[in-house]
Parts: structure tokens; sequence; C-alpha cells
């Protein structure tokens, strides 16, 4: 069976185009400052202090000093950065009730009260703040609204848990049409293993993956231009 080109697409053809896709794969758009905004996602206290909740991620902790250091190269290239937190909102009624039955809800542990970025990551009281009451940021929230009022049409998603809050943002804004910057090195996760398959994924199917490093040098050089 041969294509409309008249090749023979063979398994070993697909399978290696697909694995250098995820592998090597680079989303071809342009990181402008003056399109853009950074989104932290939950770098909050239970998830960066260290061995306050049941819900820790050392590794957020430990790429924090990164993360914090490219939220002040946006600050200074003008790109607004907009935290968002995983807290109680609504008296849960916004939440999807799923959730209960989950490995990742089996803990009794409660917060003592609401949900806040951690203080290490040094949020100003001139940033938006969105809580949100599930995994992805644009789920029942206004942060599509925000973004379109501030003309950002591509966003760079940062914090943690990379294959759940971090990724399923990636996806959300995605859908909405937004272009999709994935930091490598300014995500985490409770198991690093699980870093680099949904790293994998998100560089195939849905966003630009870049360290921040070379965030920063996009940024850079779009100022430049």
């Amino acid at each position: 069976m041969t294509g409309m080109t008249g090749m023979a697409y063979t398994e070993e053809w697909v399978t290696a185009r697909a694995r250098d896709a995820y592998e090597r794969g680079r989303a071809s758009f342009d990181v402008r400052p003056e399109r853009t905004a950074l989104l932290v996602i939950d770098m909050q206290d239970e998830f960066v202090r260290p061995g306050w909740s049941p819900y820790w991620v050392p590794a957020a902790t430990r790429m924090a000093p990164r993360l914090r250091q490219l939220v002040a190269v946006c600050r200074t290239a003008a790109v607004p950065v907009i935290w968002t937190i995983f807290d109680d909102t609504h008296l849960g009624l916004d939440r999807p009730h799923a959730l209960r039955f989950l490995p990742h809800g089996d803990t009794d542990w409660r917060r003592p009260g609401p949900a806040e970025v951690w203080d290490g990551m040094g949020r100003r009281p001139d940033e938006v703040l969105i809580r949100k009451p599930s995994y992805g940021a644009f789920y029942d929230t206004p942060l599509d609204t925000v973004l379109r009022n501030l003309g950002r049409d591509t966003v760079i998603v940062t914090g943690t848990l990379t294959n759940y809050c971090c990724g399923t943002t990636a996806r959300q804004a995605y859908e909405r049409g937004y272009r999709v910057v994935f930091g490598s090195d300014v995500t985490a996760t409770d198991d690093e293993s699980r870093q680099e398959p949904e790293l994998a994924v998100l560089r195939k199917g849905f966003a630009l993956v870049l360290t921040a490093e070379e965030i920063a040098g996009r940024l850079a050089a779009a100022q430049k231009v």
C-alpha cells in the first residue's frame, strides 16, 4: 500500500519518524515578549515547602531558584507573570468529583488555610494570582479572559507538577489556540522518571519545549529585532 506520493510507509519508517519528533521535535514559532505571558503553576507551600505536606515535590524545591531567575527575566522583558495555585474553592463544588476515587487524593491531609504561593518564589502583589479547582489552569478560571485582555497569544508554562497541572494546562492552552512554550527544567514532578516521557508527548504534539536558558535567549533575541 502506498500513499499519495507513491512512497511505501513502512512500520520502521513511521516509528522512526515518531521517535524523532518525541525526542528532538521543535515547534516553529517565535517567542515574542509583547505577545507572551509566563504562567507559574502551583509553586505553593504544599508542593515546594520542604516536608510540609505529603504532596511535597522535592524536584520542585530544587528547581525553584532557576524558575525565580526566569521570572526575573520575564519581568525585565515586560512579560506578564501570572501565578496559579491549586486551592479549595467554592466549597469544593467546582472540583471534578472523580478525584476522590483516585490515588492522588488518598490522604487525609488538609490545608490549614487558603493555599499560598511559596514565599521563596517572591511573587509580587501586582501580579495576577488565580486560584484553580483542578489540574488545568483554564478549567473554571478567568485565565483565558486575562490573557486575551492582556493581548497575549503565547504562554510559557512552568511550575509543578509537570505531568499533572503543567501538562494539563499546556494541553488546554493548545486547544484554545495559544502558542505554548513548556519549560523543560523549570517544571518538576513527584517521580522524576516521569519528567521526560511527559516532555516527549508535549514536544511532539502540543508545545515548544525549551530550557529556561533557551527561553531567556529567545526573549532577548526578539527584543533586539
